[in-house]
């Protein structure tokens, strides 16, 4: 297997995971870091600080700026909700885009539950928020802006700086969730004028569970905790730190910041290639930006082939659906939609992300194998020739992720001789037209225009291929297809 999904998490570093296990066998780390009466809570202390200065050191800001969470998805939700509530009394306005990751955007709708107002950014067509688009929304009453600096679908990078200046101008507090950008792509936070910013390890090699939020001096009294305890990590975030962790993730930081630019090089080349290798296929929507992009993401949709039959027709590699579909409802990328990608490509997108020690080899295999994907899907879906002895019935639709024709040729004896469908659709869809294809032949029609009962019904085919029942809907379109294909059946015998 080809390993295509580094922007959801990257493979643990062997380097790294050598440093965790040094943490968890070494007797003098054996200590809890709070514990500063005996040595080994001293070596667990002086091994956390060693990573604190570590991942600050790759995101450009004081170590002492720096606490340590569960991951962004916390990171993110400390940011908003504490400096929200915290600052309630001077303003309940936020802004974010459409385009955030879920931790902001069900964070601030939880705020606004609470009672806080929120601005949503549509952002360019290119996927970036304008910096005039920001300046508008600010208002009186603005306490935090969240943007991320790079999207988790498209790859497309923010120009932070540029919206944290904007911020500055009216005193409003900028957060940015930097998961996607930390390790990939230079950061200076501190440089740039960020308030708040959002790391994590699994994104750069490092272990799960743990990542880090900067919190600049002049947010931190502002800011309130979301959990309470024994008051480490300077009271916003208690617990007993995870010592292997750290410095695990101190290690990650570090190795990134050294290979940083040697591994965007290999991973722009990989994308590069792989465009290259795609070139020439018909129906391609590339769903980056030309020039401001993470160098080993690319967002790729498809038209005229249904997203979970894609995923489907390529077991050999592991990567994810840019629409991040809900395979059960069909729903497209909100991410996608917000930028103005149709529902029927939204719904039919692969999130490609290349990523440490891969080569140009492996983008060519990738690429092969995702055009003989589509091209056999394709095929399936293409209108076969038909004389007049074959009748059609079509129904669905290609944005509500099935659309299903079906053709039927009927002997003298009002039974069916043959069947074909072509379908657009998910791998239980396409089980069942197979079925129906080799059950129907021989089997007749009926006068109220429903197939011959020996058939069943959609929800026993749904049983027999092992659909979930929120995918009976999608049966019902086939069920409907067959209806229509053999009342033309009925109206050109009447006709005849």
């Amino acid at each position: 297997m080809i390993y295509l999904d580094h922007a959801a998490s990257t493979p643990v570093d062997p380097r790294v995971a050598a440093r965790m296990h040094a943490a968890l066998v070494d007797p003098l780390a054996h200590g809890n870091p709070a514990s500063s009466t005996h040595a080994p809570g001293r070596a667990a202390a002086a091994a956390i600080e060693a990573a604190r200065a570590q991942v600050a050191s790759l995101i450009g800001v004081p170590a002492e700026d720096l606490l340590f969470t569960s991951g962004a998805t916390e990171s993110d939700n400390l940011a908003v909700l504490g400096l929200a509530r915290g600052r309630g009394d001077f303003g309940r306005h936020l802004v974010t885009s459409r385009t955030e990751h879920k931790a902001v955007l069900d964070a601030c709708k939880r705020l606004v539950k609470e009672g806080h107002a929120v601005t949503w950014l549509e952002p360019e067509a290119d996927g970036r928020i304008a910096p005039d688009a920001l300046r508008a929304a600010l208002r009186a009453d603005t306490q935090l802006v969240s943007i991320m600096h790079a999207n988790n679908e498209t790859g497309v990078v923010q120009d932070v700086a540029a919206l944290a200046a904007v911020c500055r101008e009216r005193d409003v507090f900028f957060h940015t969730d930097a998961a996607q950008s930390a390790g990939k792509i230079p950061t200076h936070f501190l440089r740039d004028g960020i308030d708040l910013a959002s790391v994590s390890a699994h994104k750069m090699y490092g272990p799960k569970g743990i990542g880090a939020l900067y919190v600049a001096p002049r947010v931190r009294p502002w800011l309130l905790p979301l959990a309470f305890g024994g008051g480490q990590e300077r009271g916003l975030r208690p617990g007993t730190l995870a010592t292997h962790q750290i410095a695990g993730f101190g290690l990650a930081a570090s190795l990134a910041a050294r290979e940083q630019q040697h591994d965007a090089d290999i991973a722009a080349t990989c994308v590069r290639d792989f465009r290259a290798a795609l070139a020439a296929v018909p129906g391609l929507r590339w769903n980056d930006h030309p020039t401001a992009r993470l160098p080993g993401l690319v967002s790729l949709s498809v038209s005229d082939v249904e997203g979970e039959s894609l995923l489907a027709q390529l077991p050999e590699l592991a990567l994810s659906s840019g629409a991040a579909c809900d395979s059960s409802r069909g729903e497209p990328s909100y991410v996608l939609r917000a930028l103005g990608v149709p529902a029927e490509l939204a719904q039919s997108t692969l999130r490609i992300s290349f990523g440490r020690g891969q080569t140009s080899k492996d983008a060519a295999i990738a690429a092969a194998m995702i055009r003989e994907a589509i091209d056999t899907l394709r095929a399936r879906y293409a209108d076969p020739s038909a004389d007049a002895t074959w009748h059609t019935g079509v129904a669905g639709s290609q944005r509500i992720g099935t659309h299903v024709r079906c053709q039927l040729r009927v002997g003298g004896d009002g039974r069916v001789q043959k069947v074909r469908f072509s379908l657009y659709g998910c791998p239980h869809t396409q089980a069942v037209v197979t079925l129906l294809e080799a059950r129907w032949p021989g089997l007749g029609l009926v006068a109220d225009g429903r197939p011959d009962p020996a058939l069943g019904a959609a929800a026993d085919w749904a049983r027999e291929v092992g659909a979930p029942v929120e995918k009976l809907g999608r049966m019902l379109v086939v069920e409907d297809a067959m209806r229509l294909a053999t009342l033309a059946v009925i109206d050109a015998a009447r006709g005849s």
